[in-house]
């Protein structure tokens, strides 16, 4: 079943179950989903796609998390905290550093990547090949640490 069939079957199950959050959240996440396929002029997202948005919506509540904190607005942090939860639940498992290491010590040695000037070549498949397992900013450390030893 692709991701956004499975997206429309929950918010259906939420619609059915009076849960107002998750039908906001839901909504949200289809409406980003939609307008990323008008923006790409594609009738229907591939799942790859699909999991690109739902980052990028998980990645804004995180952000919001913490501007919502710094401004002691708990009530708000703790909703933003729920969709968080919610999204993550869509998203692939994310790697342990551990692996996280052993796939950048993989690809270096499979690029012959030698330093720091190689290190868009790293991350461009590095991301390819983990598939939203890895966020950038950890895979960036990683791949940082790797070449500039």
């Amino acid at each position: 079943m692709k991701l956004t069939q499975k997206l429309k079957d929950d918010l259906k199950e939420a619609l059915k179950a009076k849960k107002g959050l998750k039908v906001l959240t839901y909504r949200g996440l289809l409406a980003a989903i939609h307008n990323k396929e008008i923006e790409l002029k594609k009738a229907e997202l591939s799942d790859e796609e699909t999991i690109s948005v739902l980052e990028s919506q998980a990645k804004q509540r995180h952000d919001s998390i913490g501007e919502f904190e710094k401004g002691n607005r708990a009530d708000l942090a703790d909703k933003e905290k729920k969709e968080l939860e919610l999204i993550e639940k869509y998203l692939p498992e994310k790697m342990s550093d551990e692996e996280a290491e052993k796939k950048v010590s993989e690809i270096i040695k499979k690029t012959k990547a030698s330093g720091m000037k190689d290190m868009g070549m790293v991350m461009g498949e590095l991301m390819k090949e983990s598939k939203g397992q890895i966020d950038g900013a950890t895979g960036s450390r990683i791949v940082k640490e790797k070449l500039s030893k």
